[in-house]
């Protein structure tokens, strides 16, 4: 019975993230695909092909949404580049700006997609380790920011603003202002941290030991001192 369940406990581990995996992927490009609707029903790609082909039903094909979403992003990212574009981005930011309820959510989605896709920002391209909840109990947490002005000079000590998710929803969690002398950098990249905290602890990154060196962590020498 013991070598059944195991078997059956394996057998779960395999379906189950490729179940999840799938249906998130089919929710995705589902939901994208309801785009093409925004499209004059006579120039959609399934109207298009119908007549090309001479069918007598709409041939539906998934993954135009997906297609029309990269093009729609990427072309917007064209245009936002340029002059013109740069002032109509800034014309709509000022709209957003003046409406009081939206005025926060946008704010807010604005500067959480600049943290996490601009690759100027140093928020979380680092995986930390801190003494939390208390000493001698460590935590991973991800670096957030490292000039935090007021706090750094009233603390009296470079001090770096780190994110501590919660598990297994990554995606909320506290923020703990830690000195720069008790933070441990770890060599695991982002996408390793978050997928040993979103398996409870259970998947465990490869320590790349012959790419880091033998030293058990980074100090943190790169961080320049914010000290006012």
């Amino acid at each position: 019975m013991k070598r059944l369940r195991r078997y059956f406990v394996t057998g779960l581990l395999v379906w189950i993230p490729l179940g999840v995996t799938i249906l998130l992927i089919g929710f995705a490009v589902d939901l994208m695909d309801k785009t093409i609707d925004l499209i004059p029903t006579r120039y959609q790609p399934g109207t298009l092909l119908q007549g090309l082909f001479g069918t007598e039903q709409v041939i539906q094909i998934p993954g135009f949404g997906v297609i029309l979403i990269v093009i729609v992003v990427t072309v917007t990212g064209i245009l936002a580049t340029n002059f013109v574009g740069r002032a109509f981005v800034g014309g709509w930011e000022s709209l957003m700006e003046r409406i009081p309820v939206v005025r926060a959510v946008y704010s807010a989605a604005k500067n959480f997609a600049e943290i996490v896709f601009s690759d100027s920002s140093q928020s979380f391209k680092k995986v930390l380790l801190i003494e939390y909840p208390r000493k001698g109990v460590y935590s991973l947490a991800f670096q957030t920011a490292t000039n935090l002005g007021e706090v750094q000079v009233r603390t009296g000590t470079d001090v770096v603003c780190c994110f501590v998710p919660t598990t297994p929803n990554p995606t909320s969690g506290l923020i703990i202002v830690v000195p720069k002398k008790d933070i441990i950098v770890l060599d695991m990249d982002v996408d390793e941290a978050l997928k040993m905290i979103i398996s409870l602890g259970v998947v465990i990154p490869t320590w790349r030991k012959d790419q880091t060196g033998e030293l058990p962590f980074e100090p943190l020498d790169d961080m320049p001192d914010k000290m006012a």
